[in-house]
């Protein structure tokens, strides 16, 4: 627990009451706040919607305004960026894979016996998984004591500054930054937010190596509409004299980098391939699934690698000549250590290319949100699944679940997934259930319910187009939401439309799932034709479901399907 005086709960008092909580208080009449009130907290910072609309219009100013209000909130904590050297950061971008790229990097530097910071974002369960120190969350005691020390500075001083408090996501920057400083991390692994120049990750100055994976087009009201522009963003984050690694690009992108590195004066390396590495035992075991992670594994050697050189500068075993050409300056392949080899192995990163086999029910969840990571996903969910069903002597039946966030194109993304053959496509808001006490972590102010589920019946509409599926007019077509939500919404042929993630897994699993149906929530009722359509589902010697479409999605799955995470 920790308390604080009545000035700092003043700010609080007026929107906790309204979330029908209530503050708990010591026999000095402090208050004592617990976790679960500094993410109440936390949540009230949530104007990301705004904010992004203001980044939109204000992306032709140089970045340095940009983080001009960043540095300022840095410093009302009492930090300066002069402090944020001595983290000694690996910072890293890119449109996917950048998170698991920093996954395999800081196991492997881990692996070596550093004390790891981590920050990443989005979290799939509990805000605090993305502050991680030696690769766990922090605990809710470390976050709940170092988040007050920022927002009460930040709260205290935002009257003589002229200004309020920072956004969610630039609180939770100062934060991570805060977090790392007091618990002497030997590194920091900081995974860009979005894109680069402008993220407020960006006001690190010297950074030890940075490094960028796959580019694609996303975030197009913010960091433009070509990949050209985009590139332009991620280059952002490149520094003077600071080494710059990236996977291999397209062309038009890998000649924006180059031009930006010319400019900025950096070196800028391209990973080679990871088969080129020479492992000595066969080719390199991945922690993670999919076709796509060998290239983050690739970037997440040789940025460990960079940094073990500026750490042991003397270390000649891990040194790898640099081969110049024409276009690019290409990284060698070198032999990684026996700590790499196995902290490759072992890397884990809920929520990407992840498969959980609960009994006859198997989930396969991907967090793929661009068109690009969703081709990805589908190649390994095609191929876990070409030999997943053939080890069954039954009928198997395939279940998409999925919804988007944003501006995703989620109709682009629906037209990769047709293919993939599924018996019921399932769609739900990012809502874990529809009773939200006690789950802070998970609540979104920024977009209303309405507007989710019509995204919902939204996507419902692009499936039935691209599967042929006749699509009723008239009240049957429409969910309606007046005095409270309803528990599900009219069906149609292999089609569903569900008000919650609880009440679609309870609906896909039929009572299957010896995990889901001991999690201790209420099953949902349904009307009787509704359930008549799962008969297949109950019947089926195995049910394949994908989720996939949004992280945010994969992360209300995960609280339900591994009840460790939030725990």
């Amino acid at each position: 627990m920790v308390r604080y005086s009545l000035v700092t709960m003043s700010f609080l008092l007026h929107t906790k009451a309204q979330a029908g909580l209530h503050f708990s208080t010591s026999s000095t009449g402090l208050f004592i706040m617990d976790y679960e009130e500094a993410v109440c907290a936390l949540n009230t910072l949530q104007t990301n919607v705004s904010v992004l609309d203001q980044v939109q219009r204000e992306r032709s100013e140089l970045p340095e305004l940009q983080l001009q209000a960043m540095r300022g909130f840095l410093h009302r904590t009492g930090l300066t960026v002069d402090k944020l050297d001595h983290l000694n950061i690996i910072h890293v971008t890119g449109t996917k894979g950048k998170g698991s790229t920093c996954a395999f990097t800081e196991r492997i530097l881990r692996d070596y016996g550093f004390r790891t910071g981590f920050y990443s974002s989005p979290h799939l369960v509990q805000v605090r998984e993305r502050i991680r120190i030696n690769g766990q969350p922090i605990s809710k005691e470390l976050f709940t004591k170092y988040f007050w020390e920022v927002f009460s500075q930040l709260d205290a001083t935002k009257d003589s500054h002229g200004v309020n408090m920072p956004a969610y996501f630039r609180f939770l920057t100062i934060l991570a930054f805060h977090v790392f400083l007091q618990e002497r991390v030997d590194l920091a692994v900081i995974e860009v937010g979005i894109g680069g120049a402008y993220d407020c990750t960006n006001i690190i100055r010297k950074p030890w190596v940075c490094g960028i994976s796959s580019l694609g087009i996303d975030h197009t009201s913010i960091l433009g509409n070509t990949i050209e522009e985009i590139a332009w963003q991620k280059a952002g984050i490149f520094k003077p004299g600071v080494p710059v690694f990236t996977v291999k690009q397209l062309d038009r992108p890998m000649t924006v980098l180059q031009d930006r590195a010319k400019e900025i004066g950096c070196p800028l390396w391209v990973c080679p391939d990871l088969e080129q590495y020479e492992s000595g035992a066969g080719p390199l075991s991945l922690g993670l699934a999919g076709q796509q992670q060998r290239c983050n594994a690739s970037l997440a050697l040789q940025l460990s690698k960079t940094w073990l050189q500026r750490y042991r500068q003397s270390d000649d075993q891990l040194a790898a000549p640099i081969v110049e050409n024409r276009l690019v300056s290409q990284a060698t392949a070198f032999k990684p250590s026996p700590i790499m080899v196995k902290g490759l192995e072992v890397t884990e990163w809920p929520g990407r290319t992840q498969t959980l086999r609960h009994g006859p029910v198997t989930y396969y969840l991907d967090g793929a949100h661009t068109t690009g990571s969703m081709k990805a996903c589908v190649h390994w969910f095609s191929q876990e699944i070409q030999q997943e069903e053939s080890s069954n002597r039954g009928p198997v039946i395939r279940v998409l679940l999925f919804n988007t966030t944003g501006e995703r194109d989620s109709a682009a993304m629906l037209k990769l997934l047709e293919p993939c053959q599924f018996d019921f496509a399932v769609f739900c808001p990012n809502i874990t259930e529809t009773i939200t006490e006690n789950n802070a972590d998970q609540q979104n102010f920024n977009v209303s319910v309405e507007n989710m589920l019509t995204r919902c019946l939204d996507n419902q509409i692009s499936w039935q187009s691209l599967s042929g599926t006749e699509t009723k007019q008239g009240s049957e077509s429409e969910l309606l939401i007046k005095d409270r939500l309803p528990l599900l919404a009219k069906t149609r042929t292999h089609t569903m439309v569900f008000p919650c993630i609880l009440s679609a897994l309870q609906w896909i699993s039929q009572g299957r799932d010896a995990v889901l149906a001991t999690a201790g929530s209420p099953y949902l009722p349904v009307q009787p034709s509704v359930t008549a359509k799962a008969e297949p589902l109950r019947e089926a010697a195995q049910v394949s479901v994908l989720v996939t479409g949004s992280l945010h999605l994969v992360g209300g799955v995960l609280k339900y399907l591994d009840p460790s995470l939030a725990s």
